[in-house]
């Protein structure tokens, strides 16, 4: 993925992670359009981000993806990036039917479902562009488990298995599969995650990401170095180690 030139839409980023990329984007000389649920939040967006083009969209909805990409496409021909950001986390307890199942099957909806539906709604377009790519978003919980979250880690282990999976069979066509990893990052993700020391600042975050697509344009995983110690945990030998740390520092851990 050039890091300059591109048409890119991310729905799911009208806070956190996504509206941070897509202005950092756009500051490299992208169009970007934003998407979310809440029209407030993407007024907003468009009052204090000039230039940023805005799409209603619940990624919970197979209808409202399929009317959001035929929006998008109308309006962006030239679409050639599709950033599949939307996604939620909960602290679940697994011992208490009636207490996690619900949060579960928002969380596999939201989380991998989403992303499903996105890029069906985008491939057909994406793969008849000469240069296009699709970044999947997962998580070091993708690799190293937080006990307090189940299904949002389940979630994003789908999410990394899919882009493998989605990279070998897209290897023939003019589509790049990039997979970002976030560790921990100060997002409302969940509930006092924006002032923990346990996660990573946002800014730093984000600048650190737009250092690696301009080193590493033709990356398959997009990996910050705070992201490694979770991401190789199994391949170190010290998985147990990492899984401890990681549990022992969780503010929501049991």
């Amino acid at each position: 993925m050039n890091i300059s030139g591109n048409t890119v839409f991310i729905p799911g980023a009208t806070s956190g992670i996504g509206l941070s990329l897509a202005l950092a984007l756009q500051a490299e000389g992208n169009t970007v359009i934003v998407g979310g649920r809440r029209a407030e939040l993407l007024e907003r967006i468009e009052a204090e981000h000039p230039g940023i083009g805005t799409v209603r969209i619940d990624t919970t909805d197979a209808a409202s993806i399929a009317s959001a990409a035929e929006q998008v496409l109308a309006g962006y021909p030239d679409l050639n990036v599709l950033i599949t950001m939307a996604g939620i986390m909960r602290v679940e307890d697994w011992r208490k039917p009636e207490s996690f199942l619900a949060s579960a099957e928002s969380v596999v909806t939201t989380n991998v479902l989403g992303p499903i539906r996105l890029i069906a709604a985008f491939i057909e377009h994406l793969r008849a562009r000469p240069d296009a790519t699709i970044v999947t978003v997962s998580s070091g919980l993708a690799f190293a488990p937080l006990g307090a979250t189940p299904s949002y880690n389940a979630s994003k282990a789908a999410i990394h298995m899919l882009s493998e999976s989605l990279r070998l069979q897209l290897a023939d066509t003019s589509v790049q599969v990039m997979e970002l990893e976030p560790p921990a990052v100060r997002t409302s993700l969940l509930p006092g995650q924006e002032s923990s020391e346990f996660a990573m600042p946002l800014e730093e975050f984000t600048s650190e990401v737009i250092a690696l697509l301009k080193a590493q344009p033709d990356a398959t995983e997009i990996q910050v170095e705070r992201v490694k110690f979770l991401r190789y945990g199994a391949a170190r030998g010290d998985y147990d180690q990492v899984v401890a740390v990681l549990n022992a520092a969780d503010p929501h851990g049991k």
